[in-house]
């Protein structure tokens, strides 16, 4: 934000004065209670003589949560207010938050099922959406009064979602077939609203191995992935497999909670990882591994994360599911906007969140990079956040799982991809809130040099001379 001098004068209270006292108990910056201000916005919204005032209190509101996100420290805060006077800190933050977006979309909607949610979530840039949905008050802006939780592992978070401790989570986006399929674990159906991010993992491998880039060299060789049911097994095993070797018998691959990669690399327990950011480039920073290769070298705008939840809960809350759709939509058109990553690094990185440096991340959301090689890249889209649940992914992901053995007889494919991914409900949240919306629902894709075709999936599997297929 550059500073230039503030123009003008008002005595009219204004929640960015960094002169007054900062004894606020409220987030919009007024000095009332929280339950005052939710009251003062349902009923301006209710009377059509006062829908201005209601707009205004929501516009302070969103602005305050974005000021107290960037700059948490009171004191941090008020001595940038008091150097670039409140209206430049105002344009700035207009200038990457869709206000007009969030206003339009919480007028006029269905009243709330359920207001009072827990969402999980695992520390990685996957879910910047998903995260930077709560300190930047997306889901407030909403009516939702929502916690996330940071969870251990993908085991727990499937667990918690079957014991229906979470409302709605942060999903590695094959998770929800498995279950749905009773694949795993106890079949429940469940439903990926959103993809959180494509792109955003790499192979990474320790520093001693940085004279067997081949992987026809890494016959047992030890490799971490987050979960069975992961975008980063599945990915693996497609590169080890285009090189040669079989993923179940040339090399090993344990299940690793993403927080404990860098910590296995560092002990010797694995090789290498394919996982998800910033531990990629954590190890870098720690200057332990290096980047082997970026995911999206092998398919770039491949899926990795989604969010998503229970049918029952979206048959039970269909209100609350679509104010949760509209927060998780409105974050990711913020993060897909290259000019706000630096900013969203610095909303997600504090403790409650990632718990990780500042500059890792921005390195991963801003794609200029250390490489662990001795070189500095420039991706932009190394990490990026295109929400659409196409059918096709769902597909792809159903292959793989055929391919290696963890479903077993007939699919159908296509049945499957359209009860699990709801691509229909995506287009008419995204077309509710202005945003582009993409046309089809099964595009082809192109995996390492190799045409996916939807329509011949089982074709497909059969392409390949490594495979567990009956």
């Amino acid at each position: 934000m550059s500073r230039l001098p503030e123009t003008g004068s008002s005595k009219a209270y204004d929640p960015y004065d960094a002169d007054r006292p900062l004894l606020m108990r409220c987030s919009c910056g007024q000095d009332h209670a929280a339950a005052d201000h939710d009251r003062a916005v349902a009923a301006a919204a209710s009377a059509p003589s006062l829908s201005t005032a209601a707009e205004e209190l929501s516009h302070e509101f969103v602005e305050a949560s974005l000021m107290k996100a960037i700059f948490p420290v009171d004191s941090v805060r008020r001595s940038f207010l008091k150097a670039v006077g409140a209206n430049t800190a105002r344009a700035a933050i207009a200038s990457v938050l869709p206000v007009s977006a969030l206003q339009a979309m919480a007028q006029d909607k269905g009243a709330l099922e359920k207001k009072d949610l827990k969402i999980g979530f695992i520390p990685i840039t996957c879910a910047t959406p998903l995260i930077m949905a709560h300190p930047l008050g997306f889901y407030r802006q909403q009516g939702l009064n929502v916690e996330v939780v940071k969870t251990a592992g993908w085991a727990l978070i499937r667990d918690k979602m079957l014991n229906k401790e979470y409302d709605a989570t942060h999903f590695l986006s094959p998770m929800p077939l498995a279950i749905s399929l009773g694949v795993g674990s106890t079949a429940v159906p469940m439903n990926v609203a959103t993809i959180q991010n494509t792109n955003g993992q790499a192979i990474t491998l320790a520093n001693k191995h940085k004279d067997k880039r081949d992987p026809k060299m890494w016959k047992g060789f030890k490799f971490g992935v987050p979960f069975e049911f992961s975008m980063h097994n599945f990915l693996l095993r497609y590169y080890v497999a285009e090189h040669g070797l079989n993923p179940d018998t040339d090399i090993q691959i344990r299940v690793v909670p993403p927080p404990e990669m860098v910590a296995n690399l560092r002990a010797g327990n694995i090789d290498g990882y394919l996982g998800p950011d910033p531990f990629n480039q954590r190890a870098v920073y720690d200057e332990i591994g290096f980047l082997h290769v970026l995911t999206k070298d092998l398919w770039n705008g491949h899926p990795c994360c989604a969010f998503g939840t229970s049918t029952e809960f979206i048959q039970k809350n269909p209100n609350t599911f679509a104010a949760l759709y509209r927060s998780v939509l409105t974050a990711a058109a913020m993060a897909r906007d290259a000019k706000n990553r630096e900013l969203i690094a610095k909303v997600i990185a504090p403790q409650a969140y990632l718990n990780q440096p500042e500059t890792v991340i921005a390195q991963v959301l801003t794609g200029r990079f250390a490489d662990g090689l001795g070189g500095i890249k420039t991706v932009p889209d190394r990490a990026d956040f295109d929400p659409m649940p196409w059918q096709s992914m769902a597909v792809w992901m159903l292959t793989q799982m055929k391919r290696w053995g963890y479903i077993k007889g007939e699919v159908n494919y296509r049945q499957v991809a359209e009860k699990v991914f709801l691509l229909t409900d995506a287009k008419k949240h995204m077309k509710e809130l202005d945003q582009k919306v993409p046309d089809g629902a099964y595009p082809k894709f192109t995996i390492m040099g190799k045409v996916f075709d939807p329509a011949k999936p089982d074709d497909y599997v059969k392409s390949f001379p490594i495979n567990k297929m009956a």
